[in-house]
């Protein structure tokens, strides 16, 4: 049996945003494949890990599911700290959600000294009907912030895992360009015959068509 080597590439996302915009239900749909009505708040934060296969990486998310609450905010720097990626959620029937993102985007600029890379979700998009932040306004401040951006249905399972799957090739774009960027990384020789029986693994092929320096991305949901 021939073997390659591969790398195994650990990266930190913080999934930010308002109270009652999603992040729960966002994260819980990508690490676990499910939606339920009876998310409690998150207090201060939850941790999740998700593995899969990236072209030649192994990839680790470790992801950050972080409390919208005010009363939690003090708290967040300590979460933000050596972050990787940010996925900044907000709720598309809801501006004032849209307008927090500004606030969630300072503080992290202020918290974290790492290159990070941006992914603004509009959450909710099957509630098109009730629809209050436009995907042109959405996408104009994604690209002002040098950010991807999908919009997202937890509910319906649309656009979550092609965001987090976005983000992870950023990452891996990152670490190509910038090997000092602060995601860990290490190289693995691996029987090429092998297969891995991870309960999350996924075998995702890196598409070279797809630029990791585009700042934006269409929705996920087609909404």
């Amino acid at each position: 049996m021939s073997t390659r080597t591969t790398k195994s590439l650990e990266g930190k996302v913080v999934v930010v945003g308002s109270q009652g915009v999603g992040k729960t239900s966002v994260v819980i749909r990508y690490v676990g494949g499910m939606f339920s009505k009876a998310v409690s708040p998150t207090i201060g934060a939850s941790f999740f890990t998700y593995k899969f296969n990236l072209g030649n990486y192994r990839v680790k998310l470790q992801v950050w599911d972080t409390a919208g609450q005010e009363r939690f905010r003090s708290m967040a720097p300590m979460y933000y700290r050596k972050a990787n990626a940010a996925m900044l959620v907000y709720d598309i029937t809801s501006s004032d959600s849209f307008y927090d993102i500004k606030d969630w985007v300072k503080e992290l600029k202020n918290n974290v000294d790492t290159p990070l890379v941006l992914c603004l979700v509009g959450n909710k998009c099957d509630l098109e009907e009730s629809r209050a932040v436009s995907k042109d306004e959405a996408e104009e401040y994604a690209s002002s912030i040098n950010s991807l951006f999908y919009e997202t249905s937890a509910l319906k399972n649309m656009g979550v895992d092609e965001a987090f799957l976005q983000v992870a090739k950023q990452m891996v774009h990152l670490y190509e360009t910038n090997p000092n960027s602060g995601l860990n990384t290490m190289d693995l020789y691996m029987k090429s015959e092998s297969t891995h029986s991870d309960d999350n693994n996924t075998d995702i092929k890196l598409d070279a068509k797809t630029s990791p320096n585009n700042s934006t991305s269409g929705s996920g949901c087609g909404c």
